[in-house]
């Protein structure tokens, strides 16, 4: 299974779908874009303190080109190595900005370091399973509902195979065990899952709020962390409508 292709399929298909999601992800791509000038007018140039060569192939720029406002005729693999750029850097911005206890030296050789090819789609697909879980985390996932998932997952170009795995999914049990397991040691993959989830639902309900507590306790994310990435996102996931 391709997790790239199909994460970016998701992505699509969740801005297609979901104003307030898309809106989310737009300022989580402005967020990266002011967080690449802070660093290159921190007087280091991007590639050495971010890894820019791989950051770019890692597709960042054709999704913040899509978020705002550019085509959307890239590729869904693109897209998905873009979500996993945007969400690593979020991640490290959320890091970083939550190391209170920090000096100010060691915060600034902070690093973000772009993972391996394999580590990224082995990634991909916990970041999937998560924006998933998100969805289904009120209960109320419908057959309307997939109907619709798996409309905009056509339509953004995902084949039957990967239709299908989203399907299954959404009809299965919840997998929170997976992802704790997956993020353990790891807080930046930890906070990517958590700002994945946030980005693929409206937080509405107080299913889902509890939901995203609980994840965000499960995964070792403390308030300051959190807060960090809804500020990032512009979102407030303690705004919620019974």
């Amino acid at each position: 299974m391709d997790f790239m292709s199909l994460l970016g399929s998701m992505v699509q298909g969740t801005m297609s779908s979901s104003p307030a999601a898309s809106s989310r992800m737009s300022n989580a791509g402005g967020g990266i874009q002011d967080l690449l000038g802070s660093l290159m007018g921190a007087g280091q140039s991007m590639t050495q303190r971010v890894g820019g060569d791989n950051l770019a192939a890692g597709g960042v720029g054709a999704l913040l080109g899509t978020l705002l406002g550019g085509s959307r005729s890239t590729t869904a693999n693109a897209l998905g190595g873009g979500m996993m750029g945007l969400l690593g850097m979020l991640a490290y911005k959320a890091l970083k900005n939550s190391s209170s206890s920090s000096s100010t030296q060691q915060q600034q050789t902070m690093t973000y370091t772009q993972p391996s090819p394999q580590q990224q789609a082995s990634d991909a697909e916990i970041i999937l399973t998560a924006m998933i879980d998100a969805a289904k985390a009120d209960g109320q996932v419908d057959p309307q509902e997939i109907n619709k998932i798996m409309t905009n997952l056509q339509s953004s170009g995902a084949g039957q195979d990967g239709v299908n795995y989203v399907i299954s999914k959404l009809q299965g049990p919840m997998e929170t065990a997976k992802i704790v397991a997956a993020v353990r040691g790891r807080p930046e993959l930890a906070a990517q899952v958590y700002s994945a989830s946030l980005m693929a639902i409206e937080v509405d309900t107080e299913a889902e709020k509890r939901y995203l507590d609980k994840l965000a306790k499960a995964m070792g994310l403390n308030s300051n962390i959190i807060n960090n990435i809804e500020q990032l996102t512009s979102a407030n996931s303690r705004d919620y409508v019974c």
